[in-house]
């Protein structure tokens, strides 16, 4: 990439990564997708009127913008600025068309939450990825709330039929789910009672930091999550850090070329979101947080990378397994491409969740990183990768916007050039990725 220009094939959707030397250069990344997701809706629901700054460019988030559109909320954006008129929590409206979540399960597992308490009959789809992905799993505890749901084998679309009222319930999660522990919490704000959540493996917390930010009481024992319906949200204006997962790339790609030398500013670091950040300094990256502070109840700071990772002294893999894997799912497929410039490669467990994803994300990384001619392991909730010399090859993103980003990492530190295929699907989460990759690489 650094000795050729980097190439997009528009007619094709096709991608051409070339070997590079370094990265280079002071970023600014887009938005926090999941914490625009949850700004949108809790001030859909609010009381007053919420001006959100860096609102993320994501295709997902202009979805949910659109999908709250349909249910009666007033929403004008100007760029990365978006304004919303709040209805209050009782001022949403019946919806005349199916809600198209498109590709975004955080849109279609949140609305889910917030439409199980309301007078209205509405119904939720997606494209033909999203109605694949598992939704049972909101489904279940909704019901066990009152909500009436219709759904074929507990996927896309399904239907949602108006209540007078659901009842509030104490609730553990069978897996560990920021999008399912969201849901029934949102579903809590219309439910009759006390809704508590039991999460014994920390995941992400955007939803509660973002609740206390409107003004929700929300009690935190432990392990539990309680809130009370009789919670009134008030507008408030939110600043958007930057992505974390989207910055990830940048990262790690920094950390394995020797001379690169990155900074990353306005960069979200909510430590339920920055354990990949951990791993690369336990494994001698140098990585710093060089500022830190607390902008809409957020930890934002600025970060700076320099390549590359020491040479560490052990011989087994470096694994990546247990309650350690909700807080870096989005990060793994980046987490394997690392795991072929380490001395000691990288083992992860316990991800079964990923074949749960936009695709297979075990099976499509593997796949890629074998045809790039890595040595890696596919096992049932994960997979083991060594020290592998990278070649380049013609990789499929099947669809998925991270298969495709951390593909385009591998290509930079591989032999040769590599073709990227349906490279257009990073528009989902990060659609200026290639052009700000470009503008570091050296």
């Amino acid at each position: 990439m650094s000795r050729q220009t980097t190439a997009i094939n528009l007619r094709m959707n096709t991608m051409k990564i070339f070997p590079a030397t370094r990265l280079r250069g002071t970023l600014q990344l887009p938005g926090d997708k999941s914490i625009s997701h949850r700004a949108a809706m809790l001030a859909a629901i609010a009381v007053g009127e919420t001006r959100i700054e860096n609102f993320s460019s994501a295709e997902d988030c202009r979805t949910t913008l659109k999908c709250l559109e349909q249910l009666g909320v007033s929403i004008s954006q100007n760029g990365t600025d978006v304004v919303i008129k709040g209805v209050g929590k009782t001022g949403l409206q019946k919806p005349e068309q199916p809600l198209d979540c498109g590709n975004s399960g955080t849109t279609m597992r949140l609305l889910a939450g917030i439409l199980a308490g309301q007078p209205f009959d509405s119904v939720l789809t997606g494209d033909e990825s999203l109605s694949k992905r598992p939704m049972g799993r909101v489904i279940e505890p909704l019901t066990k709330m009152g909500a009436k749901i219709e759904s074929e084998n507990g996927s896309l679309p399904i239907r949602i039929f108006g209540v007078q009222k659901i009842a509030g319930i104490e609730y553990e999660p069978p897996i560990a789910s920021a999008q399912v522990k969201s849901c029934i919490l949102l579903a809590g704000l219309f439910a009759d009672g006390k809704t508590t959540i039991i999460e014994r493996t920390t995941t992400r917390d955007h939803t509660e930091r973002m609740l206390q930010w409107f003004g929700v009481d929300l009690q935190l024992v432990k392990e539990s999550i309680s809130l009370n319906s009789e919670a009134i949200l008030t507008a408030q204006d939110v600043k958007i850090p930057s992505d974390f997962s989207s910055a990830a790339y940048f990262i790690v790609a920094a950390a394995c070329l020797e001379g690169s030398d990155i900074t990353i500013r306005d960069l979200g670091l909510n430590p339920t979101r920055t354990s990949c950040l951990t791993i690369l300094q336990h494994l001698n990256a140098n990585a710093q947080i060089l500022t830190l502070e607390e902008k809409c109840n957020e930890p934002v700071g600025m970060i700076r990378v320099r390549g590359r990772i020491q040479r560490l002294l052990r011989s087994t893999p470096h694994l990546l397994s247990g309650s350690i894997i909700p807080n870096i799912i989005d990060e793994i497929p980046i987490l394997a491409v690392l795991g072929t410039q380490l001395d000691v490669g990288i083992e992860v467990r316990d991800a079964g969740e990923l074949r749960h994803k936009e695709s297979d994300r075990i099976a499509s990384i593997v796949e890629n990183l074998r045809r790039m001619n890595a040595d890696i392991e596919e096992f049932p909730d994960g997979f083991r990768v060594e020290k592998s010399s990278l070649k380049g090859s013609v990789i499929d993103s099947f669809g998925d916007h991270r298969i495709a980003m951390a593909c385009a990492v591998a290509g930079l530190l591989a032999d040769g050039e590599t073709e990227i295929l349906n490279a257009e699907c990073v528009n989902i989460s990060f659609p200026d990725f290639f052009e700000t990759l470009q503008n570091v690489v050296r």
